[in-house]
């Protein structure tokens, strides 16, 4: 595969037959120093993928991608990082949106991308100290067929009516293109989400306004309705007692069980 689209938007993009992780991979490249601002790492064979909660992402081979994202960003206050896996879902969306006729595509908090209510894009963020960057990894699934999807809540994109030409090509320099403008329009900002990321963040996203079952961290639930995202990028969940922010766990929208 050449992917003359993605090289145009990112020029340091790097395409491997297999590899285990592809955040593994850059964030090896960029502790090394091999990797600047915008490289791309991605596969449509990744062995050994993480999903959020260090869950296991495994995929038939040539069936989904995996690309990383390398987003120097030296900058970047500490509170402000909430907001990167939001502005990641949110570059994702827009561009599965776009290959799919109609779209019927929404956010759930904070990173699943999904179509009808049926995932097809999960996304991973991780933030490195030294030097001060962002690798963000998307899993996609392209021509997954029914029987080959790992959940009756997961989807790909023909499945969803996506035309299958080219598709490893324009579903990646899609994202690539939506990530490149929503992270320079960041980093222009100065940060601030409220200089419209939040805006354009609640737009999409499918959770607002659903009740909720929440797994936290430290294994308690939450239950509850979601009400909207705070200025770090939490989700804001009101229950009996109160507005609740989280700012990490498992979401479960229960119109779906």
């Amino acid at each position: 595969m050449h992917l003359p689209l993605s090289r145009a938007i990112a020029p340091h993009l790097h395409l491997l037959d297999e590899v285990g992780s592809t955040n593994a991979e850059l964030v090896a490249r960029a502790s090394s120093g091999e990797a600047q601002d915008f490289t791309v790492v991605v596969t449509t064979n990744q062995t050994a993928g993480r999903g959020r909660l260090d869950r296991v992402w495994v995929a038939p081979p040539e069936r989904t991608i995996a690309v990383s994202v390398l987003l120097s960003l030296p900058d970047l206050p500490l509170e402000k990082v909430g907001w990167m896996p939001l502005l990641a879902g949110l570059a994702m969306t827009r561009a599965v949106a776009s290959l799919v006729d109609p779209p019927r595509v929404s956010l759930k908090w904070p990173n699943d991308v999904q179509v009808d209510g049926l995932k097809v894009s999960g996304l991973l963020t991780e933030l490195l100290v030294s030097p001060r960057a962002v690798v963000i990894g998307a899993g996609l699934n392209l021509t997954m067929t029914a029987e080959e999807l790992p959940t009756p809540a997961a989807t790909s994109l023909t499945l969803v009516g996506a035309d299958a030409t080219d598709i490893v090509d324009r579903a990646l320099a899609a994202y690539l293109g939506e990530l490149r403008q929503l992270s320079d329009a960041y980093r222009g900002s100065g940060f601030d989400p409220e200089a419209g990321l939040r805006d354009q963040v609640v737009r999409v996203c499918g959770t607002i306004g659903q009740q909720v079952r929440v797994e936290l961290p430290d294994g308690s639930m939450l239950r509850g309705v979601a009400e909207g995202i705070d200025s770090v990028g939490r989700l804001l969940v009101r229950d009996d007692s109160g507005v609740q922010p989280v700012a990490a766990g498992d979401v479960t929208h229960l119109r779906y069980e």
